[in-house]
């Protein structure tokens, strides 16, 4: 009995000895690998591993050179989670291997669930990794209409971030947000939601510039992609939308001093089956002014849209709106270039402007009406110019 004990023990010591010895770090060329076990988290889909990830982020941050946080395989149960900055790390790539998983108790969430904020150089990338937001517990409860800051993955006060091959299922609000960030590259993006599911925009972005998008399938209850006020420099290409609203510039035009919108290039999109195509929505009565302009639309393609190509500068999401006033954004040097496909409602063209719409150039739009009868177009103070091959015909 004295032998056995005796080598429990000594077993005992052994293995608290490797424990102390494991290394919390790896490094190979020129890159030192943290990985989360290693700070506590479990990966279990039970335990709760909020703390644990937070604790892992707080330690790559804080080491020198180039670093990489990595998410092994795994469901990790989390709830309001905070990754930020500054960080000592000359880069830093969060590897995400494994699956967030969001709490369902909302008394948890404050605006946000994940927050990357105050980073310079970080990359955030997936290896079959994925964010599940959990959204249907959420959805019966979702204030985002009246709540305007609801986002589920939000970037903030960024400078030079890439977010690669990530997927992102069941928001509760926003899948993902980008709020004052400076050079953003999202590619290969796989974001879904429920037709149904509200307030679950794709990507919005506001008050950021140097943004690019590409490579991406979206589907959503809301917009696909939303620009809001303040930004500069937007290049989306090659995503696909559908379900959803479509892809949209604002809505703009609600709060005091918004920042302009300018710089947009869209091209080589296909909607499907969405409620609007490509859209620009300000509201009426904006306390201040400001400028919507310097876009370009091109090479896009509808299938079953309800709105291929809509102006809307009277835009009210709710049952009764007055439409007394005219909005105080000016929109301005607009172009539709070889937009092609087809409308779901006989009105394929809206250009519903408050103060003239200036500068507005639709070329080689060919949307037919799926229905019966030709496909029409309907303007509204819009000074547009149109070249090329028309139909549905030009607003007298």
């Amino acid at each position: 009995m004295v032998v056995v004990v005796a080598l429990y023990v000594a077993s005992l010591v052994a293995v608290a000895e490797n424990m102390t010895l494991m290394p919390t770090s790896s490094y190979h060329g020129g890159m030192t690998t943290y990985n989360a076990k290693n700070y506590g988290a479990k990966g279990n889909g039970a335990n709760d591993d909020t703390k644990a990830l937070m604790a892992a982020w707080k330690v790559a941050c804080g080491a020198s050179g180039m670093v990489t946080l990595m998410i092994p395989p795994g469901t990790y149960y989390i709830g309001p989670t905070q990754f930020h900055g500054p960080c000592k790390a000359s880069a830093l790539t969060f590897l995400l291997q494994g699956t967030l998983k969001a709490a369902t108790d909302l008394k948890r969430f404050g605006n946000d669930w994940i927050e990357f904020g105050w980073v310079k150089d970080l990359t955030v990338v997936g290896q079959n990794g994925i964010i599940d937001g959990q959204g249907a517990a959420s959805w019966p409860f979702n204030k985002c209409p009246i709540q305007k800051d609801c986002k589920s993955v939000l970037f903030v006060n960024n400078e030079n971030t890439v977010v690669r091959d990530i997927m992102s299922v069941n928001s509760k609000f926003f899948h993902i947000a980008l709020l004052q960030s400076n050079n953003t590259k999202m590619t290969n993006l796989r974001i879904s939601a429920p037709e149904d599911s509200p307030n679950t925009d794709g990507i919005h972005i506001e008050r950021s510039t140097g943004v690019v998008i590409a490579d991406t399938h979206i589907g959503t209850g809301d917009d696909c992609i939303s620009i809001g006020q303040g930004s500069d420099n937007i290049d989306i290409a090659r995503v696909h939308c559908g379900p959803g609203h479509g892809m949209s510039v604002g809505s703009l035009g609600r709060y005091v001093g918004e920042g302009d919108v300018t710089r947009v290039h869209v091209r080589d999109m296909t909607f499907e089956g969405t409620m609007n195509g490509v859209r620009i929505k300000t509201w009426e009565n904006s306390p201040t002014r400001s400028l919507a302009a310097h876009m370009v639309f091109e090479n896009m393609v509808m299938k079953d849209v309800q709105n291929p190509i809509i102006i809307d500068q009277r835009y009210c999401p709710y049952d009764s709106c007055e439409h007394k006033y005219v909005s105080g954004v000016t929109i301005k040097d607009i172009t539709f270039k070889n937009i092609k496909g087809t409308s779901s409602l006989p009105v394929a063209v809206r250009l519903r402007c408050g103060v003239p719409c200036q500068g507005v150039v639709l070329q080689d739009v060919d949307l037919r009406y799926k229905g019966e009868g030709a496909a029409s177009s309907k303007c509204e103070n819009a000074e547009a110019k149109y070249v090329g091959f028309q139909y549905p015909e030009p607003c007298a």
